[in-house]
């Protein structure tokens, strides 16, 4: 059984490694390192659970349920997937993150029991539906994106948030701070847009062109 066992392990690892690429090329939190592990370790759970205590169950007075490590697994995977959720500004970053750690785990477990295909299937299917999610929000679902920009004064950031409502980008909300930077006063704008398109973040950097005076510092 020891080989059945390793051949467990690798194809976890392999599993949790195709959805961890996918999570890496999206610069997500939780990427290759992150999704192995947790495919490995949870298949490692499932074979400890299922035949980690063969010696005692033909003991007398003794019970054991195979499924009950398994079910601990599933429960504990929620506080890692939780780590990966971000709350800031009334946005939240980080679900598809923490449910594909959900799904890995799952994967892992289906490897621990010997169900290969149904392991592989799954890790098809989860990096098909995002790529395809992914594809079809890119052209229809509405975007959230913070920036961060430094204006030398309000009459430009009027203009700027009049060149944006033009460009059908909605303001959902913004607060500006003053500053002074060697003697002269300055703005710190931060706004957050809704957009029906990712391409416009890149539009409002290429805004810095149109209006001299102001400065991106930072873009989320």
């Amino acid at each position: 059984m020891f080989w059945n066992f390793v051949l467990r392990l690798c194809l976890a690892c392999v599993l949790g490694l195709a959805i961890g690429f996918e999570r890496e090329l999206h610069a997500k939190e939780a990427g290759v390192k992150t999704h192995l592990l947790v495919a490995m370790g949870s298949c490692l759970f499932m074979i400890l659970s299922i035949y980690g205590f063969e010696g005692f169950y033909e003991k007398d007075h003794t019970s054991f349920d195979p499924s009950r490590i398994a079910a601990q697994v599933v429960t504990g995977i929620g506080f890692l997937g939780a780590g990966t959720i971000i709350f800031r500004k009334n946005i939240i970053r980080g679900l598809t993150t923490a449910a594909g750690l959900w799904v890995t785990c799952a994967i892992g477990l289906a490897c621990g029991c010997g169900f290969y295909y149904i392991a592989m299937a799954a890790t098809l299917l989860v990096i098909v539906s995002i790529f395809l999610s992914n594809v079809f929000l890119k052209k229809y679902s509405e975007v959230y994106t913070s920036v961060t920009f430094i204006a030398e004064n309000q009459d430009m950031i009027e203009q700027l948030f009049v060149k944006l409502k033009k460009d059908n980008i909605q303001i959902k909300n913004y607060s500006i701070q003053q500053f002074s930077s060697e003697g002269v006063n300055k703005f710190t704008v931060n706004v957050d847009i809704k957009t029906q398109k990712r391409e416009n973040k890149t539009e409002f950097s290429a805004l810095r062109k149109e209006f001299s005076g102001f400065e991106i510092t930072a873009i989320e």
